[in-house]
């Protein structure tokens, strides 16, 4: 009986998303109708490496117990976008070391986007990888972005205005347009201050010479990280000053946006996973 269940479970997969500080760890269980999804949040230690964090945590979940030999994992770091036409593998090391030096330890992954011909290119800490390899037999990396970039771009067809994405998450900053089956623009901020989240998203709005009486902003996301008073006065205080200067500014409902699927009401869980459970990669 032990035997026939380790090999039902083994068709399970376990979502890790990886950050520079955090970390949480997701299941998918069909029989549970109600709460098909498990979310936990880890506690990241900070006198340790992220690869030291995910082993430590590995030996606490149970793996061996539950069966579980897929890994998904979400990479929430540094992106490069390169269009497919442009893109050449053997040239990938060479271009993302060139735009973030800093990661030069790190090995480089990509990941092919056929909805939107582009190529992102990131990169994984190699003792990250090894841990990962040595937990499961068969691991898929793709960066978290991937889910938000694909569900919105099918979402900014519809009406006939310009859109613009701002999606925060762990005091970052991602604004990004598309142009039918392109990005117009992608970059990533640091917002340690809503003031920051303001200035970055009237300053990307200039360039792309959007009209602020027709156009739209669209904002989603945990805005400075932490679900409390002082946080949703923060979010307030930044849609009142967008306000002032553009006519369109909402922000995305997670219930709404989903139909109030269950997994939009697990507490503490990103936008991106919610896409990725709801609307797949």
């Amino acid at each position: 009986m032990e035997e026939t269940n380790r090999m039902i479970n083994s068709s399970r997969r376990m979502y890790i998303r990886i950050g520079e500080y955090h970390l949480s760890f997701s299941t998918i269980d069909t029989e549970d109708t109600e709460n098909p999804i498990s979310y936990e949040p880890y506690v990241v230690k900070s006198n340790m490496s992220i690869a030291a964090n995910l082993r430590e945590a590995l030996k606490g979940a149970g793996l061996k117990q539950m069966g579980i030999v897929k890994a998904v994992v979400l990479i929430d770091a540094p992106i490069l976008l390169i269009p497919v036409e442009a893109f050449e593998e053997q040239n990938m090391d060479e271009m993302f070391r060139h735009s973030f030096p800093n990661r030069k330890q790190e090995q480089v992954l990509y990941n092919v986007l056929p909805d939107l011909n582009t190529v992102a290119v990131f990169s994984v800490n190699k003792d990250l990888k090894l841990v990962l390899d040595d937990n499961f037999a068969d691991v898929k990396i793709t960066v978290a972005m991937q889910p938000v970039w694909r569900h919105l771009h099918r979402r900014s067809f519809f009406g006939a205005r310009n859109k613009l994405y701002g999606y925060f998450h762990e005091q970052e900053l991602d604004i990004f347009s598309f142009h039918q089956n392109r990005f117009k623009f992608y970059n990533r901020f640091e917002t340690h201050h809503e003031r920051d989240a303001l200035y970055f998203l009237l300053y990307v709005w200039k360039q792309l010479a959007l009209n602020n009486e027709h156009d739209e902003l669209h904002l989603l996301g945990s805005f400075f990280g932490y679900d409390t008073q002082a946080d949703r006065d923060k979010q307030k205080w930044l849609t009142d000053e967008l306000h002032r200067y553009l006519q369109n500014v909402y922000t995305i409902n997670p219930s709404a946006e989903f139909n109030r699927a269950p997994v939009t009401k697990i507490k503490g869980m990103p936008f991106d996973l919610m896409a990725l459970f709801t609307k797949g990669q």
